[in-house]
């Protein structure tokens, strides 16, 4: 075996502990912010959790706050997935993303661990739109072909639509916007791909079966 090819595997071993310790670390973020909230949980409880020494998390994080958005990104994603599951019964693609969005923002401003994040507002938007926008913008391309969206280019409705989920999310949370504003937003977000207000009432109107549970 020659030195380059015993460096090689030696570098890939490294990738893969530091790419099992980054996910142990992630998933005992998750757990104990999970049961304290963001704000409640402390890095050395996270660190214990994820057997590693205090200082370890520090190698991979460099802060608390950098911790949990790596956990709201794998919630976001995991999310997204359990939003598939259910609208992959669902008949017309318009309702698969009207689900989408409204089952974002109810959960943005439900869950505790998306709630204390809500004040990075730019991280939030851009974290959403990179981990749930492969969906989001699949949805309305399929809508769009299905002609029953009019959307020109999904990834910008997607941007717009990621901003205006956090900073309603936001203020629904901080007291400034009644919680029964959701409806609305959802029907104006539809607006943004160009059915009409009427059409978009109907969409977000429609009865949602429930997720499976978060695992």
């Amino acid at each position: 075996m020659s030195m380059a090819t015993s460096g090689e595997e030696r570098n890939g071993r490294v990738a893969r502990r530091q790419r099992r310790v980054r996910e142990a670390l992630i998933h005992a973020a998750r757990v104990t912010m999970s049961e304290k909230g963001v704000d409640g949980a402390t890095m050395l409880e996270i660190a214990e959790r994820a057997d590693v020494g205090a200082g370890t998390v520090y190698n991979y994080f460099n802060s608390k706050d950098e911790l949990a958005v790596a956990v709201l990104e794998e919630m976001m994603y995991n999310l997204a997935l359990r939003i598939e599951k259910v609208t992959d019964t669902f008949e017309d693609p318009a309702q698969v993303y009207a689900f989408g969005i409204r089952t974002v923002l109810e959960t943005a401003t439900q869950d505790l661990r998306w709630k204390q994040l809500l004040n990075r507002s730019e991280v939030i938007a851009n974290a959403i739109f990179r981990r749930m926008g492969p969906f989001a913008i699949r949805d309305l391309r399929l809508a769009t072909e299905a002609g029953r969206f009019l959307v020109s280019d999904p990834e910008l409705v997607w941007k717009l639509a990621t901003h205006a989920i956090v900073g309603v999310s936001l203020a629904i949370t901080n007291g400034t916007l009644p919680e029964t504003k959701i409806d609305e937003t959802v029907t104006c977000l539809l607006c943004m791909t160009g059915i009409g207000a009427d059409m978009a009432r109907e969409l977000a109107s429609r009865p949602r079966p429930a997720l499976e549970p978060e695992h």
